[in-house]
């Protein structure tokens, strides 16, 4: 009987605590507006947009703010620590240079334990836990925006070698915090879905194996639990979009090597979300998880978690395009076929790397039925028409020239510019449309026809209603020379 009692206890004190998590997590969502850090709203952010964050919190007697190394050309890497607990938890973000949404959710993060607000909540974590971040540990490469640092290498297969500067300080500071639990934070291409479903992997997690085995130690199985919690709460809301990436042991790799030298490593990748290139939603979600899993570590409800929750999670793939067509009827030398078009909107940086346009490819062709898209387009009895060249002086109505099947315009070309915000491609005077068809790599320019009729323009990969206005619809920007 006093087994029982003791037993009922604890789950009731486990509900109790369930309980008031969801409360701050709710809350935590519903007031993130007042902490989101405001500079730093774009994902293609520089070491020189956060060092007036950090020498703001250098000021601060709350937080500890240290020079813990350099990047390869010379930028500094910074410590900030906050809390007072025996506990340490070690958060990095941006070892990939094109990788920042963390880096933004990181300041948000610190923006909240400088806040007044949530007293009690932010005592719980921080009298137990000392919480250390180091953001954009690859300052060079966020400089281009691009994965790899200086040196051409990823800095996240370099755990064994160490030969980038980045690398060592991120051992060193792994060796001389021993952390309990490591955040690892990166972002992951918006082309991964939950398994099995149209949904984007909008978050997805994993507890990182140590050896080729996949073993599961204690280490291992406590990061399994708190991603189960950091799952409940993501499905709060963003339902069905977490994914579980592969757990497949990687020997070079710093996650998997933080987890053998005795750290629960927990590794988030922000993916896709409809409707937010610049992955702020993305950024809102890793705020409150992130919250809220320090939360429950430091309380330790987290340990009552069975880790076959773990497992239940979907696996994340890469089976997404932008935009999909299906069953649309494709005419090849005199001969009707009934294909699937995916097409992808790629992003291509701006000389400074500070803006970006698109660039849309036809990824692949043929019998995509297996594959998902943010946006799915029944084509079932549509025919691609070829698109037209027309010449003007000025482009002064880009819906007209739709409908008349334009898709290429020769006209003055503004200056100054890699792309313009038109649903058209400009082009020279020399081009000349020859040969047009559907092949896996074109930039997709082109019509589909029902009853006669033409009904939609695919410009550069991105689908228009030539029946709805234009600004009611997401066109992308059109292409300068076929850019």
């Amino acid at each position: 009987m006093i087994k029982k009692s003791v037993t009922f206890a604890i789950l009731l004190m486990f509900a109790f605590s369930m309980r008031a998590q969801d409360e701050l997590t709710s809350n935590l969502y519903e007031t993130y507006e007042s902490y989101k850090e405001p500079s730093i709203g774009k994902r293609r952010i520089k070491h020189v947009d956060i060092q007036p964050l950090i020498q703001n919190l250098k000021a601060n007697p709350k937080f500890e703010v240290q020079k813990v190394g350099e990047s390869i050309q010379g930028r500094d890497l910074h410590l900030i620590s906050i809390g007072s607990g025996d506990s340490n938890i070690f958060l990095w973000s941006q070892m990939h240079g094109d990788e920042p949404t963390a880096t933004q959710a990181i300041f948000d993060i610190l923006n909240f334990l400088d806040a007044p607000e949530f007293q009690e909540e932010k005592q719980a974590i921080l009298s137990k836990l000392k919480l250390h971040f180091l953001p954009m540990l690859n300052p060079d490469g966020a400089e281009v925006f691009t994965r790899r640092n200086a040196l051409g290498i990823d800095i996240n297969r370099d755990a064994l070698r160490l030969q980038s500067p980045e690398g060592q300080t991120l051992k060193r500071l792994r060796d001389s915090l021993d952390a309990d639990f490591g955040f690892n934070l990166h972002d992951q291409s918006k082309y991964y879905n939950a398994e099995r479903t149209e949904k984007p992997a909008t978050i997805s997690y994993l507890a990182t194996a140590y050896n080729y085995e996949k073993d599961i130690n204690e280490v291992r199985a406590n990061a399994m639990k708190v991603i189960v919690f950091m799952d409940r709460i993501i499905q709060n809301y963003a339902p069905g979009q977490v994914g579980r990436y592969s757990d497949d042991f990687e020997p070079r790799a710093f996650g998997d090597n933080i987890a053998k030298w005795g750290t629960s490593l927990i590794l988030i990748e922000s993916g896709g979300y409809p409707g937010d290139p610049e992955k702020q939603e993305i950024r809102k979600l890793n705020y409150v998880s992130i919250l809220s899993a320090l939360y429950t570590i430091a309380n330790e409800s987290f340990k009552n978690i069975s880790i076959e929750d773990y497992e239940k999670i979907p696996r994340n793939n890469r089976m997404l395009f932008d935009l999909k067509i299906e069953k649309v009827t494709y005419e090849l030398l005199g001969d009707d076929y009934i294909i699937d078009l995916g097409i992808l909107n790629q992003e291509v940086d701006l000389k400074h790397h500070n803006d970006f346009y698109y660039k849309s490819i036809v990824a692949d062709q043929g019998d995509l039925s297996t594959y998902y898209a943010y946006k799915t387009f029944d084509a079932d009895g549509y025919t691609i028409v070829p698109p037209k060249v027309a010449k003007v002086d000025r482009i002064e109505n880009p819906m007209g020239l739709l409908k008349d099947g334009v898709a290429y315009v020769k006209t003055e070309k503004p200056k100054n510019s890699e792309f313009v915000h038109l649903p058209l491609v400009l082009v020279n005077d020399g081009f000349e449309l020859k040969n047009f068809s559907i092949q896996p790599g074109i930039n997709p320019n082109f019509f589909l026809k029902k009853d006669g009729k033409l009904t939609h323009a695919i410009i550069n990969g991105f689908l228009i209603d030539l029946s709805k206005p234009l600004d009611q619809q997401h066109t992308g920007n059109g292409l300068i020379n076929g850019k």
